[in-house]
């Protein structure tokens, strides 16, 4: 159990261990407003998002349902809001959903501060833990004030063409240079801080946090690395020569990617999966560290190897 206080919100009160179902108002109950995100398409994150509403609700908590939300929530009574809104008037926001719906919502809300939490109906779930057979009682007692607030940093990537920005992004996960729809290796130079790296020709670069080394990274041959690390690892796809390896280096490092004049193809910019900007022949694309980062909430007891065990399989002991 932890004591946490919001410097962004002074109303809210110290989190204080609970012994009894959660109500607002209550002295030691850390939220009054709660915000709810659901990824679209989905018969069982309806499911969740409708019992979350009528909980929340009978323990006379203030309920803000995002817009884009709301469209699957037919009569559910409770205002709506857009997701920068959710982050200005709500004190957690609840993410129902896979690991992807709750990239989304921390690129949108990191800039507030706001508390994430994640239920997961998705598939793997690394960042989304609360199982749907155990929302009410582990919602429960986040709500109560038994949870750990982990901090997880973002990145910035803009692109610049003859000195001038032309497109940027933000992920949590990855930034990915990649040739798009075209099957054709790409030419770059990487500096890390102004220093002169390597020359590469191969079928892009992922850039990842340590959020993001369980993702699209880890596909790529690049290491795993606790969420505690300040660091990003740069993993190669495809190279082509076989000493091209994933390298990590410090979080706070400035990292440049020179598009070479030679390439036949216009290199894509993807953040967490979702394309940003197409790169011609002499930019530069530049990639550092947010400011700001995402305010992760997880029941109390969350381990991260534990994470790793379950979604990766290593839970078999040798001779099971």
């Amino acid at each position: 159990m932890v004591s946490y206080v919001r410097e962004s919100r002074p109303m809210c009160n110290t989190l204080q261990s609970l012994s009894m179902p959660p109500s607002n108002g209550r002295s030691g109950t850390p939220f009054k407003t709660i915000g709810l995100i659901g990824r679209l398409g989905s018969e069982k994150v309806v499911d969740s998002l409708q019992r979350l509403v009528t909980y929340l609700v009978a323990h006379n908590y203030k309920v803000l349902v995002e817009d884009r939300t709301a469209t699957v929530l037919p009569h559910h009574g409770q205002p709506e809001a857009s997701r920068r809104m959710l982050g200005e008037l709500c004190d957690l926001v609840i993410v129902v959903g896979g690991d992807g719906s709750l990239l989304g919502a921390a690129r949108a809300l990191c800039r507030s501060g706001t508390l994430i939490l994640g239920v997961n109906r998705g598939r793997l779930g690394f960042l989304t833990d609360i199982s749907p057979d155990e929302l009410e009682t582990r919602v429960g007692e986040v709500l109560a004030g038994e949870f750990e607030v982990e901090q997880r940093f973002l990145l910035d990537a803009v692109l610049y063409r003859n000195g001038v920005a032309v497109g940027n992004g933000e992920a949590l996960n990855e930034v990915v240079l990649h040739p798009g729809k075209a099957v054709r290796m790409i030419e770059f130079e990487l500096f890390i801080d102004g220093q002169f790296v390597y020359s590469q020709r191969s079928d892009g670069l992922i850039v990842a946090t340590p959020t993001g080394s369980t993702a699209y990274a880890l596909s790529g041959g690049g290491p795993i690395m606790h969420p505690k690390l300040d660091v990003v690892t740069l993993v190669p796809m495809f190279p082509h020569t076989l000493s091209s390896r994933p390298i990590v280096i410090d979080a706070a490092s400035e990292i440049r990617i020179h598009i070479g004049e030679t390439n036949q193809s216009y290199p894509h910019i993807s953040c967490d999966g979702q394309t940003r900007a197409v790169a011609k022949p002499n930019d530069v694309l530049v990639i550092t560290r947010k400011p700001e980062r995402v305010q992760l909430v997880h029941p109390i007891g969350h381990n991260f190897y534990e994470v790793l065990r379950s979604k990766l399989g290593w839970s078999h002991r040798l001779g099971d």
